[in-house]
Protein backbone atom coordinates (compact mmCIF):
# COMPACT_ATOMS: atom_id res chain seq x y z
CA UNK A 1 0.00 0.00 0.00
CA UNK A 2 1.29 3.23 -1.02
CA UNK A 3 1.45 6.35 1.56
CA UNK A 4 -0.82 9.30 0.01
CA UNK A 5 1.56 13.02 -0.42
CA UNK A 6 -1.54 13.97 2.92
CA UNK A 7 0.67 10.89 4.86
CA UNK A 8 -2.47 8.89 4.99
CA UNK A 9 -2.61 5.04 3.25
CA UNK A 10 -5.22 4.58 0.53
CA UNK A 11 -7.09 1.05 0.89
CA UNK A 12 -10.56 -0.27 1.76
CA UNK A 13 -10.09 0.21 5.35
CA UNK A 14 -8.16 3.54 5.99
CA UNK A 15 -11.04 6.54 6.31
CA UNK A 16 -11.23 8.56 3.45
CA UNK A 17 -11.35 12.40 3.43
CA UNK A 18 -14.60 13.86 2.09
CA UNK A 19 -14.77 14.28 -1.69
CA UNK A 20 -18.36 15.54 -1.32
CA UNK A 21 -19.67 19.30 -1.77
CA UNK A 22 -21.22 20.00 1.46
CA UNK A 23 -22.45 23.57 0.36
CA UNK A 24 -24.65 22.01 -2.92
CA UNK A 25 -27.10 20.08 -1.17
CA UNK A 26 -30.12 22.31 -1.67
CA UNK A 27 -33.41 22.25 0.84
CA UNK A 28 -35.53 20.28 -1.81
CA UNK A 29 -32.77 17.54 -1.73
CA UNK A 30 -32.42 17.00 2.20
CA UNK A 31 -34.41 14.69 3.32
CA UNK A 32 -36.36 15.26 6.73
CA UNK A 33 -35.67 12.86 9.78
CA UNK A 34 -38.39 12.39 12.14
CA UNK A 35 -37.54 11.66 15.98
CA UNK A 36 -38.64 8.59 17.21
CA UNK A 37 -38.88 9.02 20.67
CA UNK A 38 -42.57 9.19 21.32
CA UNK A 39 -43.84 11.50 23.90
CA UNK A 40 -46.33 8.97 25.62
CA UNK A 41 -43.98 6.23 25.84
CA UNK A 42 -43.23 5.14 29.45
CA UNK A 43 -39.75 5.92 30.92
CA UNK A 44 -39.60 2.80 33.36
CA UNK A 45 -36.81 0.99 35.38
CA UNK A 46 -35.77 -2.61 33.94
CA UNK A 47 -37.50 -3.96 37.10
CA UNK A 48 -40.95 -2.10 35.82
CA UNK A 49 -40.13 -3.62 32.17
CA UNK A 50 -39.61 -7.16 33.29
CA UNK A 51 -42.61 -6.69 35.57
CA UNK A 52 -45.08 -5.67 32.59
CA UNK A 53 -43.18 -8.26 30.37
CA UNK A 54 -43.53 -10.96 32.74
CA UNK A 55 -47.86 -10.00 32.35
CA UNK A 56 -47.64 -10.01 28.52
CA UNK A 57 -45.80 -13.74 28.31
CA UNK A 58 -48.49 -14.94 31.13
CA UNK A 59 -51.52 -13.58 28.70
CA UNK A 60 -49.57 -15.30 26.02
CA UNK A 61 -49.27 -18.37 27.45
CA UNK A 62 -53.11 -18.54 28.93
CA UNK A 63 -54.49 -17.72 25.72
CA UNK A 64 -52.39 -20.23 24.28
CA UNK A 65 -53.95 -22.84 26.77
CA UNK A 66 -57.63 -21.02 26.16
CA UNK A 67 -56.97 -21.67 22.25
CA UNK A 68 -56.23 -24.76 22.80
CA UNK A 69 -59.26 -25.94 24.77
CA UNK A 70 -61.75 -23.81 22.43
CA UNK A 71 -60.77 -24.17 19.02
CA UNK A 72 -59.27 -26.97 17.17
CA UNK A 73 -55.76 -25.30 17.03
CA UNK A 74 -52.62 -26.89 18.25
CA UNK A 75 -50.47 -24.35 19.80
CA UNK A 76 -47.17 -25.74 21.45
CA UNK A 77 -45.70 -23.39 23.63
CA UNK A 78 -42.28 -23.12 25.26
CA UNK A 79 -40.92 -21.25 27.51
CA UNK A 80 -37.99 -20.37 28.14
CA UNK A 81 -36.21 -17.33 30.66
CA UNK A 82 -37.35 -14.84 28.67
CA UNK A 83 -38.92 -15.75 25.29
CA UNK A 84 -41.90 -17.80 24.38
CA UNK A 85 -41.93 -20.15 20.91
CA UNK A 86 -45.39 -21.07 19.50
CA UNK A 87 -45.23 -24.02 17.38
CA UNK A 88 -48.36 -24.34 15.44
CA UNK A 89 -49.30 -28.13 13.43
CA UNK A 90 -47.64 -27.41 10.11
CA UNK A 91 -44.33 -26.44 11.87
CA UNK A 92 -44.45 -23.11 11.75
CA UNK A 93 -43.48 -20.86 14.70
CA UNK A 94 -44.04 -17.30 15.85
CA UNK A 95 -41.35 -16.34 18.66
CA UNK A 96 -41.11 -13.70 21.17
CA UNK A 97 -38.61 -12.45 22.48
CA UNK A 98 -37.80 -9.51 25.36
CA UNK A 99 -35.36 -7.27 24.48
CA UNK A 100 -34.49 -5.85 28.41
CA UNK A 101 -31.87 -3.28 27.60
CA UNK A 102 -34.38 -1.79 24.97
CA UNK A 103 -36.94 -2.11 26.97
CA UNK A 104 -39.02 -3.88 24.07
CA UNK A 105 -40.52 -7.05 23.34
CA UNK A 106 -39.89 -8.41 19.80
CA UNK A 107 -42.09 -10.69 18.04
CA UNK A 108 -40.64 -13.09 15.05
CA UNK A 109 -43.35 -14.37 12.26
CA UNK A 110 -43.53 -16.00 9.48
CA UNK A 111 -44.65 -12.12 8.14
CA UNK A 112 -41.22 -10.57 9.76
CA UNK A 113 -40.22 -9.30 13.00
CA UNK A 114 -41.72 -7.10 15.11
CA UNK A 115 -40.37 -4.39 17.90
CA UNK A 116 -42.95 -3.64 20.92
CA UNK A 117 -42.58 -0.76 23.27
CA UNK A 118 -44.81 -0.07 26.47
CA UNK A 119 -46.66 3.54 25.44
CA UNK A 120 -50.00 4.03 27.52
CA UNK A 121 -50.23 1.18 29.07
CA UNK A 122 -50.41 -1.41 25.72
CA UNK A 123 -48.06 -2.58 24.06
CA UNK A 124 -47.29 -0.93 21.10
CA UNK A 125 -45.26 -1.71 17.58
CA UNK A 126 -42.45 0.88 17.02
CA UNK A 127 -42.94 1.94 13.77
CA UNK A 128 -46.75 1.93 13.80
CA UNK A 129 -48.04 -1.41 13.14
CA UNK A 130 -50.12 -1.10 15.72
CA UNK A 131 -50.77 -3.02 19.13
CA UNK A 132 -49.39 -6.71 20.25
CA UNK A 133 -52.28 -8.67 20.78
CA UNK A 134 -54.00 -7.82 17.54
CA UNK A 135 -50.75 -8.22 15.75
CA UNK A 136 -50.09 -11.56 17.32
CA UNK A 137 -54.35 -12.72 16.57
CA UNK A 138 -53.22 -11.69 13.05
CA UNK A 139 -49.85 -13.36 12.35
CA UNK A 140 -51.18 -16.54 14.61
CA UNK A 141 -54.19 -16.57 12.18
CA UNK A 142 -52.30 -16.93 9.57
CA UNK A 143 -49.56 -19.03 10.00
CA UNK A 144 -52.52 -21.76 12.00
CA UNK A 145 -54.69 -21.50 9.43
CA UNK A 146 -57.82 -20.81 11.52
CA UNK A 147 -59.21 -17.53 13.22
CA UNK A 148 -57.24 -17.11 16.77
CA UNK A 149 -57.74 -14.12 18.83
CA UNK A 150 -55.11 -13.49 21.77
CA UNK A 151 -56.14 -11.03 24.65
CA UNK A 152 -54.45 -9.36 26.99
CA UNK A 153 -54.53 -10.48 30.43
CA UNK A 154 -56.71 -7.70 31.80
CA UNK A 155 -59.37 -8.14 28.47
CA UNK A 156 -59.66 -12.19 29.50
CA UNK A 157 -62.94 -13.01 30.88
Amino acid sequence: MAASPEGFSKGPFWPQPSTANTQSASPERMTKIEPTFNMHQIVMTDLEFLDQAEHLLLAVEQACDRLNEETDADIDNQRTGGMITLSFANRSQIILNLQKPLHEVWMAAKSGGYHYKLVEGTWQDTKGQGEFFANLSRYASEQAGLPLVFKSASTLG
